[in-house]
């Protein structure tokens, strides 16, 4: 099936399974047009067509419960229960049970595409190395404790805090559903004054599903909550499962983490408190300058205390481990960032033969040639 096809089935049953938001749905669209690592973000559904048709030998490979969207831009940080800082993978939308190797070969393929100073040889080997002593000895990033050295990545600038609320109060207002309205009213704490209901329009691959925001007054500040629709996993999806459930729960509250006691799922949507300092660490200019072998040891680290966590398959995965090294990974990357970087061809060609639409008068870059 070409991916032009494949879009098209996913975004019907997407219809099916939530309220898509269209407008937010051609966002996607048009953010799938600037380059290729976008698009990887914005088509997981796609990526075990990806895997199958240039590794398929992973396959067959024991399958624990893994990231699924895993790339370069997939980590952030959030407070436990304990208020510690931990840093790790923020994004769980598609957690399922797929072969171990999909997660740490999606990530290196994203750091290609990327086109970060980091070599791609230096890359491969970080991601196998820290996903090897993930797997050996898993556990959550603590900032405050053991892992100080992060903080340089994900410290948060004043202008940050105020872009942050900038940005929430920016968003237009909406009338939430009811299952919407209500999980994010259950969010708030007791006593906390409901400010308004917003609609927002983020996300790569998640655009296009329904998203609000609560803002509210509780005890001298402002806070905020999120609820974005939960679907099935798209690897589960290309597996022709689509109404298996989700396993975002299982994903953040792992034995081998320290979840965030704010993210959960409630009513058919996933609702966190979102602040300046409880965020996704995405690209920008001085993210470009940080991106190391250091960091991507440590997100191949994130992966494989993940899979640990799946513990009857760890020795097996271990096993396998020790017929691969970096150099497969990196061949298999070059690989798989090809059969990626054809079907961004194919999309970007079909967007070239659509007439212009309105954009709500959010401007979009030109495409180049």
């Amino acid at each position: 099936m070409s991916f032009i096809e494949q879009n098209t089935a996913y975004e019907t049953w997407m219809r099916t399974a939530c309220a898509v938001v269209e407008d937010d749905l051609e966002r996607k669209h048009d953010r799938m047009s600037k380059n290729s690592f976008k698009f990887l973000r914005a088509t997981f559904f796609r990526w075990a067509h990806t895997v199958r048709a240039t590794a398929p030998e992973i396959m067959t490979l024991p399958a624990p419960l893994a990231v699924g969207d895993a790339h370069v831009e997939n980590f952030g940080t959030w407070r436990d229960a304990e208020a510690r800082l931990v840093w790790g993978i923020k994004d769980h939308d598609d957690a399922a049970e797929i072969p171990y190797a999909s997660d740490i070969l999606r990530l290196a393929v994203s750091t290609r595409l990327a086109g970060f100073s980091i070599g791609n040889s230096d890359a491969a080997q970080a991601i196998f190395q820290g996903y090897g002593e993930g797997l050996n000895d898993p556990g959550p990033t603590l900032l405050d404790q053991e892992e100080m050295w992060m903080r340089d990545y994900v410290a948060v600038t004043d202008e940050q805090r105020k872009s942050f609320w900038d940005e929430i109060d920016g968003y237009p207002a909406a009338h939430p559903s009811e299952d919407a309205k209500s999980a994010l009213l259950a969010s708030l704490p007791e006593g906390a004054a409901l400010e308004r209901f917003a609609g927002a329009s983020k996300g790569g691959g998640s655009l296009g599903r329904p998203r609000y925001v609560a803002t509210a007054l509780w005890r001298g500040g402002r806070i905020a909550r999120e609820a974005k629709a939960l679907l099935s996993s798209g690897w589960d999806w290309a597996a022709g499962s689509p109404d298996r459930p989700s396993r975002f729960d299982d994903a953040v509250n792992l034995a081998t983490a320290a979840p965030d006691p704010f993210l959960r799922t409630d009513r058919g949507f996933i609702v966190r408190r979102i602040a300046a300092d409880t965020r996704k660490v995405e690209r920008d200019t001085n993210f470009d300058r940080k991106l190391d072998a250091k960091l991507l040891r440590a997100m191949g680290s994130e992966i494989g205390s993940l899979h640990a966590s799946t513990s009857h398959l760890k020795h097996t995965i271990l096993n396998d481990l020790k017929g691969k090294d970096a150099t497969w990974l990196q061949a298999t990357a070059k690989a798989a960032a090809a059969s990626v970087e054809a079907d961004f061809a194919e999309w970007k060609a079909l967007q070239r033969l659509k007439p212009d639409r309105p954009n709500d008068g959010i401007e979009f870059p030109a495409l180049r040639a």
